[in-house]
């Protein structure tokens, strides 16, 4: 696979949570053909001008690690501490934001597809949160 000189995402899923919270998982190339996600919580400023970002780079060798503290995090949080809340009230609200996606595995997006969010979203100060 060649290297995108602007390192465009080769797949990415956008994730609408609420008015003013967007996040972004993606998938990128190094200049070495390999492969590396950036998660991206996106959050509209108060005065409606432009986002705030956050964004964490996650590599290959920590992808088992980082999902499994995850999914213990989450598991706990849901069996543990709020065992009676219902986690799916708004699942519903996320198959209405994906109906147009046909296919959930092909997420890559071409640049006439991107939103001002979605282009904006690697513009500007980041804050690295890689470890």
């Amino acid at each position: 696979m060649a290297f995108d000189k602007e390192n465009r995402p080769v797949f990415t899923r956008k994730i609408n949570a609420g008015k003013r919270r967007t996040y972004f998982i993606d998938v990128r190339t190094t200049r070495g053909g390999d492969y590396y996600l950036t998660l991206t919580e996106s959050t509209r400023k108060s005065d409606g001008e432009g986002f705030n970002r956050h964004k964490l780079f996650l590599y290959k060798e920590d992808f088992n690690k980082f999902q499994g503290g995850l999914d213990e995090a989450i598991n706990h949080v849901k069996t543990e501490l709020m065992p009676d809340y219902d986690y799916e009230e708004f699942d519903k609200e996320y198959e209405d934001d994906n109906d147009n996606d046909d296919n959930p595995e092909s997420g890559s997006v071409s640049d006439e597809d991107e939103t001002d969010e979605e282009k904006d979203r690697d513009k500007g100060k980041e804050e690295d949160m890689s470890w």
